[in-house]
C-alpha cells in the first residue's frame, strides 16, 4: 500500500512540474506576471475609487479591502476554471496506465494553490511594508479562509470537469453563471451594511462567505452578520465529494468517448 502511495506522489509531483512549465514557461517573468496581474487590477480599482472621492467601505485602506476580496475571488475562479478543462488538456497523458484522472486534477490544483499562496503573501506583505495594511488580526482565520476557498474551487472545478465531459456547451453556461460573482461577492462593499432583503439573497453565494472569512482574519473588528462558515464548508465538501465520485463512476465511459 505504501509503495502505491509513494508512486502516486511521484506521479503527482512530476505532473506539477509539467503544469508549471506549461503554465508559466521556463522564465521567471512568467511566474512574476501571475503576481503583477492581480496587483495591477487592485491598483486600478483603488485609483478609480480614490478619484471619485470615495472612502474605504471598511477600515482606512482601499488597497487592503479590495485585496481581501479580489484575491479570494480570483483564487476561486482560477481554480475552478482551470480544473474544468483538465481532462481534455491531458488526454495524451491519461493514456498511460500509471496516470489517473485524479492525479492530473490534484497536480493542477496544487500548482494553483501554491501560486496563489505566493501571490497573496507577496501582495499582503507589500501592503504591510508600505503602510497600507496592518498585520492580520487572526492568521488562523486567514489560513482557514484560504483552505475553504481552495476546497470550494476544487469541488466546483471537478464537478464542472465531469459535466463538460458529457456536455461540452456547459463551459459557456458556466461562464455566464459565474460572471456576476464580481458584483455579488462583496468585493467593493460590506455585505453586512446592505438591507436584510439583499443579504438574504446574497448569502446563498458561497464565494461571499470566503471573502467575509478572509476579512475577519485581517480586520480585528470586522463583525460580519453574513458569514456562515458551516454553510460554506458544507457546500465545498458536497461539491468536492460529488465531483470525485462522479469522476470515479464515469471514468470508464469517458475513456471510451
Amino acid at each position: 500500500m505504501s509503495g502505491v502511495l509513494a508512486l502516486q506522489c511521484r506521479v503527482i509531483g512530476a505532473l506539477v512540474l509539467r503544469e508549471t512549465r506549461s503554465t508559466f514557461g521556463t522564465t521567471q517573468l512568467g511566474y512574476l506576471w501571475a503576481i503583477i496581474e492581480p496587483a495591477a487590477g487592485m491598483a486600478l480599482m483603488v485609483l478609480i475609487f480614490s478619484m471619485l472621492g470615495r472612502q474605504p467601505p471598511f477600515g482606512s485602506s482601499f488597497a487592503l479591502f479590495f485585496a481581501t476580496g479580489i484575491l479570494v475571488l480570483r483564487f476561486f475562479s482560477k481554480l475552478s476554471s482551470s480544473l474544468m478543462t483538465v481532462f481534455d488538456a491531458n488526454k495524451a497523458l491519461l493514456a498511460y496506465p500509471v496516470i489517473k484522472e485524479t492525479d492530473v486534477l490534484f497536480a493542477r490544483a496544487i500548482l494553483i494553490a501554491a501560486t496563489y499562496a505566493v501571490i497573496m503573501f507577496a501582495l499582503f506583505a507589500g501592503l504591510i511594508w508600505f503602510g497600507l495594511a496592518d498585520v492580520p488580526a487572526s492568521l488562523d482565520n486567514v489560513l482557514q479562509a484560504f483552505a475553504a476557498t481552495f476546497c470550494l474551487g476544487f469541488g466546483f472545478g471537478t464537478t464542472n470537469a465531469v459535466i463538460i465531459s458529457f456536455w461540452d456547451s456547459w463551459k459557456n453556461i458556466e461562464r455566464i453563471l459565474t460572471r456576476p460573482l464580481f458584483f455579488i461577492s462583496g468585493i467593493f462593499y460590506v455585505p453586512s451594511h446592505l438591507p436584510p432583503a439583499a443579504i438574504s439573497i446574497l448569502k446563498w453565494n458561497p464565494v461571499l462567505h470566503c471573502v467575509e472569512w478572509m476579512r475577519t482574519g485581517f480586520y480585528a473588528n470586522y463583525d460580519s452578520i453574513v458569514i456562515d462558515r458551516s454553510y460554506l464548508i458544507g457546500v465545498a465538501l458536497a461539491l468536492t465529494l460529488s465531483g470525485l465520485l462522479s469522476e470515479r463512476f464515469t471514468r470508464q465511459w469517458r475513456a471510451k468517448a
